[in-house]
Parts: C-alpha cells; structure tokens; sequence
C-alpha cells in the first residue's frame, strides 16, 4: 500500500471518495504517483488517439502520416497535462468527479473521428480537420484539467507528508456544484433566458 493510500484512510468519507475518484481515476493510480502523473496520463491518451486513428489513416491511405500524428498527439495531450498540473497547483482547487458527467464528455471523440471521417472521404479541407481533430482530443485533456490533474496534486502531497489542503480555500465540491454552480443557481440562469 502506498503511503498516500495510508494517509488517505484518515480522512473524512467525503475527501475519501473525492480523492479516490471514479473507474478512471482508480486505474491510473493503481500505478506509483511518479507514473500515473498528469503529464504521462496525457500521452497515454494520445498513444489512444493514435491508435483510434490507424484504421481511419489505412483506409483512405495516409498511413504513411500516421507516426508523425501520433508523436505530434503524444506531444500535445502531455504538454496539455503539464498545463492542467502547473495549473491546479496555482490556483489549489479541488478535484471534480466526473461521475454522471462524463456522459457529455463520452460521444466527443466518436463524433471527431466521424468528422475526420467525412473529411477524408469528401475530400474537404480547412477547418473541418480542426474540428474534427479538437472533438478528438479534448475530452481527455478537459477530464486531467478537471478532475484528475487536482487529485494527483493532493495525493502527491499526501505522499509527501505535506498538509494535502493547505492554502485552498475550498477543500471538496459540494455536491450538486459545478464549476462554482449549484443546481438551484444553474436553474436561476436557464430561466432567465
């Protein structure tokens, strides 16, 4: 067990279930804290991109394209990890869990690969690759930003012996909450519209 995991034990039920996160979460920190860093979970989600893209580069015959895009994908999604953690340590805010979120988040990369799809076959250029490709890869950088890369920051301090909430000034998100949001407040402002 590792010391994190120790430390954890001692917290509150709520901090618990915050900071073990969901399925997700919980396969990546089955690993040391040192591998399952933000920024590898990132390139591991860009290994994933390219690996979505073989067929779709094989079929219309741009395999040859493929090593370079998926170095490029590794290289972004990591640099995008790196972002979320320097981030999360800045502002020291509390992980979200992505439970019944995670349903909004799910179809993106599905209708990425279908825009990059249609693309390829009807031969279209300019933006249509950007959106397809940005529906693609977003979904694991916005999931790191928001719930991942804030968990790892907390668990390694655990793991450190440090105070894993010192200088936040909200320690878990209500629930309900929502990038600051309660669902009372959220109704307020679709009603207003």
């Amino acid at each position: 067990m590792a010391r994190w995991q120790e430390s954890l034990e001692l917290l509150d039920s709520e901090h618990v279930h915050m900071l073990e996160g969901g399925a997700l979460s919980g396969l990546f920190l089955r690993y040391p804290l040192g591998v399952a860093n933000p920024i590898l979970v990132g390139g591991f989600y860009g290994i994933l991109i390219g690996i979505a893209l073989i067929p779709l580069s094989a079929y219309f015959g741009n395999i040859g394209n493929w090593p370079q895009q998926i170095l490029s994908l590794i290289v972004l999604t990591s640099l995008l990890g790196g972002a979320s953690l320097l981030y999360s340590m800045a502002l020291k805010r509390p992980p979200v869990r992505l439970e019944d979120r995670r349903r909004y988040l799910f179809p993106f990369p599905f209708l990425g690969l279908l825009v990059l799809g249609i693309k390829e076959f009807y031969d279209l250029g300019g933006a249509i690759a950007w959106i397809g490709m940005a529906l693609l890869v977003l979904p694991g950088p916005i999931y790191i930003h928001v719930s991942y890369a804030p968990r790892w920051r907390i668990l390694s301090r655990l793991e450190r012996g440090m105070a894993p909430f010192e200088g936040m000034s909200r320690t878990i998100h209500g629930a309900g909450e929502w990038g600051g949001l309660t669902d009372s407040e959220l109704d307020e402002v679709v009603g207003d519209a």
